[in-house]
């Protein structure tokens, strides 16, 4: 009797809770965490008749694309490019969390909310997700010269929108991807992208670091599974290239690897900090960087909350201080479009 040779798979990394890396490079994303935080990782369906002052739509191709569209409108709407978080590891477009801030901020703005579909590390490693945020604006340069727009979403969003006031926003990792898409943009004149303009660029929370911890990575006690210094060291070291650092420029751009800020192309800058975060001192670093390079940046300080606060449902609806600093976070979102 032959004896069956079983396989098995074996992990070689792991983000507690989020991620789980194996011997044969796939990658199992199954939330392994509380429980009753699940929810806030449910894929939220399109829809069309409106919930809440919003319609939902998908846009397929690449990136795909998640459309927020206000119900009406007296005006055309400015455009937020959307790059959701997730250590450039996880998380999707798609879920809830994101679903509950981006469905809201649309409709108080009022904008049109357009969420891309990043590619994920380690499978893929950055600048992929810098790459697929560079191709969703160029998607929208076409749609703003009438080209595409076979798809009814991608109708919808061409009547409706003011393609000469995009602003670039992103939660954590997706901060960094904020700053990256609009320095590439910025290498492009005015021409190359009408009538499609790069109005400004709202990083929220953004994931500059160093590698060496700052006083805050060091003193702040984290108070949420959703980001601990272990999580962002795993996450970095497996969303980074190969052999990089924190020291990146993708992680660090106000580092001495990074093109210098005073001959990077910007648009004005709404950086929001949070006050128990983590990386709270290397983002106000960045911010301080970028004034004296002499770009224009408008620093959000919000108090007594943590990294990615207002994607938290349930601290948003039963924290009274998360309640506020959400709304606050919005308010200043809302005004530095309006003035922009």
């Amino acid at each position: 009797m032959v004896a069956k040779e079983m396989t098995r798979k074996r992990v070689v990394d792991e983000v507690s809770g989020w991620l789980r890396v194996f011997d044969d490079g796939t990658v199992d994303r199954t939330w392994t965490g509380p429980p009753e935080a699940l929810f806030l990782m449910n894929p939220v369906q399109p829809f069309d008749t409106p919930r809440d002052g919003v319609t939902l739509h998908d846009i397929p191709g690449y990136p795909s694309l998640r459309l927020y569209l206000p119900e009406s409108s007296s005006k055309p709407l400015p455009i937020l490019l959307h790059f959701h978080g997730g250590g450039f590891c996880i998380s999707h477009f798609s879920w809830f969390m994101y679903h509950q801030f981006y469905s809201r901020l649309a409709a108080a703005v009022p904008a049109a909310v357009v969420s891309v579909d990043l590619p994920l590390a380690p499978e893929h490693r950055m600048p992929s997700a810098a790459d697929a945020g560079f191709a969703a604006l160029l998607r929208l340069r076409r749609l703003a010269r009438g080209r595409d727009g076979s798809d009814p979403a991608e109708r919808l969003l061409r009547a409706a929108a003011d393609f000469s006031r995009v602003f670039l926003i992103g939660d954590s990792s997706g901060g960094n991807l904020v700053h990256l898409v609009a320095a590439r943009a910025g290498e492009e004149d005015s021409e190359f992208w009408s009538p499609l303009r790069v109005a400004g660029g709202i990083p929220l929370q953004p994931g500059f670091i160093r590698s060496t911890r700052s006083r805050s990575e060091l003193e702040l006690q984290a108070d949420s599974v959703f980001f601990t210094l272990d999580m962002l060291d795993k996450f970095l070291a497996l969303g980074l290239p190969q052999g990089a650092t924190k020291d990146h420029p993708f992680t660090c751009p106000m580092g001495d690897a990074a093109p210098p800020l005073e001959q990077v192309r910007l648009p004005p800058f709404l950086v929001a900090v949070a006050e128990r975060d983590l990386i709270h001192d290397t983002n106000l670093e960045y911010c301080e960087a970028m004034k004296e390079a002499g770009q224009e940046v408008e620093v959000l300080v919000s108090g007594g909350v943590s990294h990615s606060f207002y994607l938290n449902k349930f601290a948003v609806d039963n924290d009274p201080t998360t309640a506020k600093r959400t709304e606050e976070l919005i308010v200043a979102i809302k005004d530095f479009v309006g003035r922009h």
